[in-house]
């Protein structure tokens, strides 16, 4: 009998850094489709900052933790390779939450279509949910105007460099913060942002007062830690703070002190924290948002590939250390 394989959480994560003994490495049957379902084999899988949350038991998070035995959550894109379901076809590409596994069989709900001939690193890159989080979080919380100055941490990351992209074709100011030289020279050079500060080696404060002299109106926070408390310092009255990630906090013994809330009040800042699953149902409105800067080539990617499922695991650290140089791809 013909077997794949499949990854399971078995264990919650510890402060620290992510470890194989959180995980089983399991062998099963290629299962068959039955009434109305469909059998794909996953080809390219994400993984994104959020499945480090995923992975912790809190009750209260906005999605509901993958329960110990499960196959570890994650979105990817697939093939059919068989169909009892009127709406597939063998050979079809779909995308949606997969898991970390070789093969599911789904009654398709959850999966959209992938159009023929797109490379699927572009579309995980994208039009999975790096991009979709960027639409929403840029156009949906950030009541932006043009001349204004935004500020995106976790800069050359797969949200927030498309967040830069998207404020630079609507006219904005753009600051990015990373984590290496390489990185700052990547979303300035390439990306177009207007400048760049490397949060290790780069005098914070003074690079604010260089890069954004008219102060901040938008901060688009994708990672936590001391960062945001020069920000926030450097922003302007009715300013928006768009809350996305913190994944210097995700594994941290002790989460990272917020911003003073002195500022907050004085400027009428608004903060919002937003998760995409209460947007799910808007997906093809944001397609359709994020569609054409595409296609007028004012979106640019990398992915950062690694081959064999079992790679997931070490890839997770990667994401928590910023030691990937683009969009975090297994390649099954």
């Amino acid at each position: 009998m013909s077997t794949y394989t499949a990854i399971n959480l078995i264990a919650r994560p510890a402060p620290g850094p992510i470890g194989a003994e959180l995980f089983e490495i399991v062998q099963k049957p290629i299962p068959s489709a039955g009434p109305g379902q469909i059998l794909v084999k996953q080809t390219h899988m994400s993984l994104d900052p959020a499945m480090v949350g995923w992975m912790n038991p809190d009750p209260e998070s906005y999605i509901p933790p993958v329960a110990l035995g499960d196959v570890m959550r994650s979105s990817g894109i697939a093939e059919v390779i068989e169909s009892n379901h009127p709406d597939f076809s063998v050979g079809d590409r779909v995308m949606g939450m997969t898991g970390w596994t070789e093969y599911v069989v789904s009654t398709g709900e959850g999966l959209r279509k992938v159009q023929p001939g797109l490379d699927p690193e572009m579309v995980l890159s994208v039009f999975a949910l790096p991009g979709l989080t960027a639409t929403q979080g840029f156009f949906g919380f950030g009541n932006h105007k043009a001349g204004e100055t935004i500020v995106v941490s976790g800069a050359a990351g797969s949200v927030g460099s498309i967040v830069g992209q998207l404020a630079k074709a609507e006219g904005l100011n753009v600051v990015g913060v990373a984590g290496s030289d390489e990185k700052c020279d990547w979303i300035v050079k390439d990306l177009g942002f207007d400048g760049a500060i490397n949060y290790k080696t780069d005098d914070i404060d003074a690079k604010l007062t260089e890069l954004a002299p008219k102060g901040v109106d938008i901060y688009f926070e994708n990672t936590g830690g001391p960062i945001q408390h020069h920000v926030i310092e450097h922003m302007n009255a009715h300013g928006r703070a768009i809350v996305c990630g913190m994944i210097s906090d995700y594994t941290a013994e002790t989460p990272s002190a917020g911003p003073n809330w002195i500022p907050i009040i004085k400027k009428r800042i608004t903060v919002q924290g937003f998760a995409m699953p209460d947007h799910f149902a808007q997906l093809p409105e944001l397609v359709s948002k994020l569609t054409p800067y595409v296609m007028q080539g004012k979106i640019k990617y990398r992915a950062h590939v690694l081959n064999g499922l079992e790679t997931a695991i070490d890839g997770l650290n990667m994401l928590l250390t910023g030691a990937n140089n683009g969009k975090l791809i297994v390649k099954l």
